[in-house]
């Protein structure tokens, strides 16, 4: 499979398309996002989307986040998923790697990563990722 990695830049219907067939793999509970909150984080300077593409076809995504703060210069990998019928041909090795390419000057990237995906934390230990000694809160601020 010749997989390529690229940085998002511009939405798509076939983008779109791969987000709703994507997210729900992921959880699924996630629906695909709209185009306009795809164009925000693609367009936004806080934020870069990444696809893994096989053929033409979307195959991977990855969502790379940083910010400021006292403490340093920091940066979040989101989102990660790889489509079922692509997995363990190097798709989520790719992103991750062109993620933390990109991320230069941040002195950490982190993500998190469910138990159950045991694949997705083997590659993560394999890149050198380590787990943290702490705990994530999360405290939902909508109402829905």
């Amino acid at each position: 499979m010749k997989l390529e990695v690229r940085q998002v830049t511009q939405v798509t219907d076939s983008l779109l398309e791969a987000f709703g067939r994507l997210m729900p793999q992921l959880s699924p509970r996630l629906e695909a996002p709209s185009g306009e909150r795809l164009r925000a984080v693609a367009a936004g300077p806080s934020a870069a989307l990444f696809t893994a593409e096989s053929g033409g076809a979307v195959v991977g995504v990855l969502t790379l986040v940083w910010y400021d703060v006292p403490s340093g210069h920091k940066a979040w990998i989101e989102d990660v998923v790889v489509d079922a019928a692509a997995r363990g041909m190097g798709a989520g090795e790719a992103l991750v790697r062109a993620a933390h390419a990109a991320a230069v000057g941040a002195g950490k990237v982190m993500l998190t990563s469910n138990p159950s995906r045991g694949a997705a934390r083997r590659l993560y230990a394999k890149m050198g990722f380590k787990e943290a000694e702490t705990t994530v809160f999360a405290c939902k601020t909508d109402t829905e």
